[in-house]
């Protein structure tokens, strides 16, 4: 077998590098801080054929009232936020007294054929220390021919003293663009927090 060499005169030749944007580039869009605030919303400003990926990052979600679900809803070119959806939710928790926890499947938290809020966590606490973490994506919601497919991912302090990450997915079941998303508590306002939105190349 022949020895095959190398050599460098082909870099020493080189006067440019190209100018294609490196794939998985998260690029910040906006960011949305809560103030006893009923919902916080993004919409075509922000979500378009711009990127094929957007990602939605929570920080320090805090809720006014305790014991309440973090939702979303998606928008699919009218007003509200009621894009039909189908999905599916998992839940590991443990608490800090070390003798309850479990790995579930939780059917209450599915939608199959629903214009529902999605929750994304549940019995989120309000005390100084309680809240919710977490992220949100969604592909190609400017699609007009696919359904739209999200996953998230949340972890939580839970008011009776729990830790719990719920992994939830689905997809809008619709061809009309995703033009907008919005999330909020099922009951009371969102006391505080922080969710950014990236486009992702």
């Amino acid at each position: 077998m022949a020895l095959v060499k190398h050599t460098n005169n082909s870099l020493s030749n080189i006067t440019a590098l190209p100018s294609a944007v490196p794939t998985g580039k998260m690029t910040l869009l906006s960011t949305a801080t809560a103030s006893s605030s009923a919902s916080l919303s993004f919409d075509s400003t922000y979500i378009n054929s711009d990127y094929q990926i957007y990602k939605f990052e929570f920080i320090n979600i805090h809720p006014a009232t305790d014991e309440v679900k973090f939702t979303v809803g998606f928008r699919d070119g009218g007003t509200a936020y009621d894009a039909t959806k189908t999905t599916t939710s998992f839940v590991a928790y443990h608490n800090e007294a070390d003798d309850n926890n479990n790995l579930q499947y939780r059917t209450d938290r599915d939608l199959a054929q629903s214009t529902d809020f999605q929750i994304l966590g549940v019995e989120i606490g309000n005390a100084n220390d309680e809240n919710l973490a977490g992220e949100l994506t969604i592909f190609s919601p400017s699609s007009t021919v696919f359904v739209k497919h999200f996953i998230a991912t949340t972890q939580l302090t839970a008011y009776h003293d729990f830790c719990q990450e719920a992994f939830t997915a689905g997809y809008c079941n619709v061809t009309a663009a995703i033009d907008g998303v919005q999330f909020k508590m099922t009951s009371g306002n969102i006391d505080s927090g922080i969710i950014k939105l990236y486009g992702v190349k």
